[in-house]
């Protein structure tokens, strides 16, 4: 191989390596029970390496994200595979698939939501949790790095909604299993189904739909999570150049506390036994030894 050709391989793998991806999603499971994600891209929007996984309790997953990508992610709870058919069904978060992959579905509310717009506006990423659509588990957002954009200033906050709701729930929104088991929690607008809860009709813009006493519920126990249809103003966060951890149950220990305590701005550590990389490492290795090949054979 001449010194021209090497030039060009080790330009192709650095092009490769930078350009694969340019966010990765760590997805923690928290909880003491296992938890299945769901992953939705929005219309034209690159498909992600998968749409839905078992996440067992301490488990991580590292998915890699394409360029530009948007949709949202959420958890599917309570969920059993039928012995005889194989159909596969979630109490909570169910996308209708019959199998774990989602494979295009979205959520049934109620569900609690991460909901991502990467590469947007002035180059930013747009991200929140939202409660629009109900509550089943608590979910945070923490951006690691990034910053600002195009002399844009960042918002890279965490964001989410730590407390659980599932028992204190009104009673019109509460969603029972066996018993009188709270396992989530409607919006006002899945359970009454009216204007001035959908932000619809009469009520379709910010002027006239306001929050009510279902959504201040939910904006009272977190903050910063969307509570109704126009709660944007306070909600919604933006960052450039960051990778994002999806964490279902925040742990109250403390290398996480400072971070989750009133949803302040700290940003969490996480070690690298806790970051599992082998799904993202595994790939940039075969596309080297891919390119290897192919220019050995030069």
């Amino acid at each position: 191989m001449g010194q021209f050709q090497v030039s060009l391989f080790l330009l192709l793998i650095l092009a490769f390596i930078y350009g694969v991806s340019s966010t990765t999603f760590t997805i923690v499971n928290q909880c003491g029970y296992t938890v299945w994600p769901g992953l939705l891209s929005g219309a034209g929007t690159a498909p992600l390496p998968t749409t839905g996984f078992s996440l067992n309790p301490s488990e991580t997953r590292v998915i890699p994200i394409p360029s530009a990508w948007s949709g949202r992610i959420w958890g599917r709870t309570l969920c059993t595979q039928d012995a005889t058919t194989g159909k596969f069904t979630c109490v909570t978060g169910d996308c209708g698939s019959s199998a774990v992959e989602c494979s295009g579905s979205g959520a049934a509310p109620p569900a609690t939501l991460a909901e991502f717009t990467l590469n947007g506006a002035n180059g930013l990423d747009f991200y929140d949790v939202s409660l629009v659509d109900g509550y089943n588990i608590p979910m945070t957002i923490v951006p690691q790095g990034g910053g600002d954009s195009n002399g844009v200033a960042g918002n890279c906050t965490i964001t989410g909604c730590v407390a659980e709701l599932n028992g204190p729930c009104p009673a019109q929104l509460k969603v029972a299993a066996t018993g009188s088991e709270g396992v989530a929690c409607k919006s006002a607008c899945e359970a009454f189904g009216e204007p001035r809860y959908c932000c619809s009709g009469e009520f379709g813009t910010p002027d006239t739909c306001k929050p009510s006493e279902y959504s201040e519920f939910f904006k009272n126990a977190c903050p910063k999570a969307y509570s109704y249809a126009y709660d944007d103003g306070t909600s919604t966060f933006t960052c450039a150049g960051a990778d994002y951890v999806i964490t279902f149950c925040p742990s109250p220990n403390p290398s996480v506390k400072s971070a989750t305590k009133g949803l302040q701005t700290e940003s969490v550590s996480y070690s690298a036994a806790t970051l599992n990389v082998l799904p993202t490492l595994s790939v940039v290795f075969s596309m080297v030894g891919v390119l290897a090949v192919a220019f050995w054979a030069v």
